[in-house]
């Protein structure tokens, strides 16, 4: 049981040593993400259909 009370108070010790994000750096790092993440999605979504397109021309020939 000590290891564990241990294992506790050595997480806590690193939790305060850790440089948590100041809230301008966090808004900027969630917008870069979820822009990422659109683009992302838009991208493979035009590229899926454009290859749904050809696949179905091909097949129509």
């Amino acid at each position: 049981m000590s290891r564990i009370t241990q294992f506790f108070r050595n997480v806590r010790s690193e939790m305060g040593k850790v440089s948590w994000p100041k809230r301008k750096e966090l808004t900027t790092y969630t917008i870069t993400v979820v822009s990422t993440v659109i683009f992302l999605a838009l991208f493979f979504s035009v590229v899926d259909l454009g290859i749904s397109t050809l696949v179905r021309w091909v097949l129509e020939l």
